[in-house]
């Protein structure tokens, strides 16, 4: 991919991808970090591809305006952890700190938000394994192992060889959503597919599962606002 700017009031950033697949030209705006893609067939010139997006600039814009704020993770800003809000805070010692309200983050300011990052993803494996543990037992199914990754497109899986894997930002939403997408994985154990048998076997591991899920299809891209990197 190559980054090209479309000059206006914002400017606006695109990414230019060619695709031996695409059969057209095509502008896509991610609804998870606003990231403008132009996919382009092959053949198809530089100056015609960025024509098109010239001519789709007032539409990026409006698309661009509805994406959520995004937030850097530094002292002083607020995400959220469990489901709860919880400010970045200077903290002491060597450790991050989870407090009722408040993160507290040691050591330099510019290195918190990998110091977060990191302590997010070892409590999210923490509690995804304690729930995806007690899920197997119940089901009397074992899992071959269990990974974790920043996912974009989906907020777990589950192989054909029993591998789990899982977006540590899940550690962010509330904790019935975390489990409720642990006991989907873990059902996948049994029911590799999304018949109505495995819908039961969600339904046995977690119980009534339409609120999580739904908070996913509908809030859950707000997790994805939160950037640790500085970059």
């Amino acid at each position: 991919m190559t980054q090209h700017i479309i000059p206006g009031t914002p400017p606006v950033t695109v990414a230019l991808r060619q695709s031996s697949r695409a059969r057209r030209i095509s502008l896509r705006v991610s609804r998870l970090d606003g990231k403008v893609t132009l996919t382009v067939p092959r053949g198809v010139s530089t100056r015609e591809a960025l024509g098109f997006a010239e001519e789709k600039q007032d539409w990026l814009r409006r698309q661009l305006s509805q994406q959520p704020e995004q937030v850097l993770v530094a002292p002083g800003a607020v995400l959220p952890v469990a489901g709860r809000d919880r400010l970045v805070v200077a903290g002491q010692g060597r450790s991050v700190v989870l407090g009722q309200d408040e993160l507290a983050v040691p050591g330099r300011a510019d290195l918190a938000g990998r110091k977060v990052q990191g302590f997010l993803k070892e409590l999210a494996r923490h509690r995804l394994s304690e729930a995806v543990d007690h899920y197997a037992a119940h089901l009397r199914l074992p899992y071959s192992r269990m990974t974790l990754r920043d996912t974009r497109s989906r907020w777990g899986s589950c192989s054909s060889a029993g591998a789990l894997m899982f977006s540590w930002r899940l550690v962010m939403a509330a904790p019935d959503v975390l489990d409720y997408v642990a006991a989907h994985e873990v059902a996948h154990l049994k029911e590799m597919n999304h018949s109505q048998a495995f819908w039961s076997v969600v339904t046995q591991l977690y119980g009534p599962y339409e609120v999580p899920r739904r908070w996913l299809r509908t809030d859950g891209q707000v997790l994805h606002r939160y950037r640790f990197d500085g970059v």
